[in-house]
């Protein structure tokens, strides 16, 4: 059942939908660049993705070192720097950062793009199919456990010292009802004064083989929707969600 709770202090930093492609993008990118034209009015800043590779050369007594860059995509910015759209050789992905209001324009958005994206580079099979939720979670101090706030916490053996001042948590669980791979990160980030800060990844993903020009990714992102609020509501407590109100 979907979770129906409503926020007002939306804890979200960033929310992500990306679709992968199965072969590289027809036309490179020029195709790429084609895209980025038709959406500059809305994304007026471009920058590059860049993968750097570097290379080690060891022989004869002497070392060399190499660095090769390549050009994967492009990634243009709102003029807000609020919405980020990645259009790469292996695909696609739309990032809203806070603040967030809610799903539907985010989706509506992405959808948007993705037609575009699809349609400059004739993209024609999506494999893979990913939401993201990036929340960060302000608890006030003092408290004694992380338990107070959050259901998912790393449990210490009670015979050694309880007090935790960091920690970095990953989790992989199999959804195996929606045939997808749950990666759930935790983790300490800077605090601001008289808190502590918690980072809550929920990252669903699930390879497929979809043709694009059908809707099935779509349908199985409102799925990993419905999914991700009950993961958000399964992780945190009633505390958290008073502040959170």
């Amino acid at each position: 059942m979907e979770a129906k709770i409503n926020y007002t202090k939306i804890p979200i930093t960033e929310a992500l939908i990306d679709l992968r492609i199965k072969t590289p993008v027809d036309g490179g990118l020029i195709s790429l660049n084609n895209f980025g034209h038709q959406i500059q009015a809305e994304y007026t800043r471009k920058d590059e993705i860049v993968r750097l590779e570097n290379k080690i050369n060891i022989g004869q007594g002497a070392t060399f070192a190499s660095a090769n860059q390549s050009v994967l995509g492009y990634r243009f910015l709102s003029p807000d720097d609020k919405q980020i759209v990645q259009a790469r050789l292996d695909g696609f992905s739309f990032s809203r950062l806070a603040p967030y209001q809610k799903w539907e324009p985010f989706r509506d958005e992405a959808q948007r793009l993705w037609d575009i994206y699809q349609i400059a580079t004739d993209s024609k099979t999506v494999s893979r199919v990913t939401v993201r939720y990036i929340n960060r979670l302000d608890l006030p101090l003092p408290f004694n456990d992380f338990k107070e706030y959050l259901l998912t916490v790393p449990e210490i053996s009670p015979k050694i010292s309880q007090g935790l001042s960091d920690y970095f948590m990953q989790l992989q669980i199999p959804q195996e009802d929606v045939e997808a791979m749950l990666v759930l990160t935790e983790a300490i980030i800077p605090p601001s004064d008289n808190m502590i800060s918690v980072l809550l990844d929920i990252n669903l993903f699930a390879d497929v083989d979809f043709d694009s020009n059908r809707h099935d990714h779509w349908r199985l992102l409102e799925t990993f929707r419905i999914r991700k609020n009950e993961i958000f509501e399964g992780c945190i407590t009633d505390k958290t969600r008073e502040l959170l109100k």
